[in-house]
């Protein structure tokens, strides 16, 4: 039986994953060497846009239908504290690191207490507990 907070950890999860995978999407269609760049700007390795990026873009898609969930929860909340601490924090709360804090709960209660709700990895756990059971 779905409970209610199942059910709100199920649109925390669609909203946290359709907001990464288009901020991961952005990130390579305006041109991941601009991330790079950027990331250089503030004092982190250019590389790390890549990988940002590709969390971001696989990590949302997989976050949408529950594939992971707790890991990428745990991937996303690395991203966002790692955004307020470098860029964010020196811009204050409104019209800084709001938004990215916001991310950064949502992302931390998808890693804490993961959500099965209409997820892939439901399908996993059941076919391997009546394998187990045969």
């Amino acid at each position: 039986m779905t409970t209610f907070s199942e059910l709100g950890a199920l649109i925390v999860r669609i909203v946290l994953g359709v907001t990464f995978l288009l901020h991961g999407l952005q990130k390579f269609q305006s041109g991941i060497d601009k991330a790079a760049g950027f990331f250089q700007s503030v004092g982190l390795p250019g590389f790390l846009a890549y990988a940002v990026g590709g969390i971001e873009l696989i990590g949302g898609i997989c976050m949408i239908l529950g594939l992971g969930v707790r890991v990428f929860g745990a991937l996303f909340s690395i991203i966002m504290l790692g955004a307020i601490l470098t860029v964010k924090m020196s811009q204050g709360f409104i019209g800084g690191y709001e938004f990215d804090l916001a991310l950064f709960a949502m992302s931390l209660h998808l890693l804490i207490s993961g959500n099965r709700v209409l997820a892939v990895d439901s399908l996993f756990r059941k076919r391997s507990a009546e394998g187990a059971s045969a």
